[in-house]
């Protein structure tokens, strides 16, 4: 009789290979062979970088729930809130559709087009 994976161990898989591919995909360089094609750009943000995005930002969240006895103990739950929750989140909804470039914490964001 075979025995099946338990949910946590599914899940904890699921989240080392989704973790995994994440860094691997963030960490890349432009390459400036690709064509710089602005509807390609937002398409592809819209349908694979946000839903991500979104993702990670949850996961962030249950991940700080766990680690935040031992980040209070620590005293770093503050910078534990802003590299599992903030950052994430901040990539996914403060940035232009379609920049994939990561945002400068000091830049005011732009006025929509029919504010200017």
């Amino acid at each position: 009789m075979q025995r099946r994976p338990s949910s946590l161990t599914i899940l904890i898989l699921s989240l080392t290979l989704f973790n995994t591919l994440c860094t691997n995909g963030l960490a890349l360089e432009k390459d400036s062979t690709l064509p710089d094609d602005p509807g390609l750009m937002m398409s592809t943000d819209l349908v694979l970088a946000r839903p991500v995005g979104a993702a990670a930002t949850v996961t962030g969240f249950a991940l700080f729930l766990v680690s935040s006895p031992f980040s209070l103990l620590g005293g770093n739950a503050g910078e534990a809130w802003d590299n599992l929750v903030v950052a994430p989140a901040s990539y996914t909804f403060h940035r232009p559709l379609g920049n994939f470039d990561k945002p400068d914490p000091n830049e005011q964001p732009q006025p929509p087009m029919e504010a200017r």
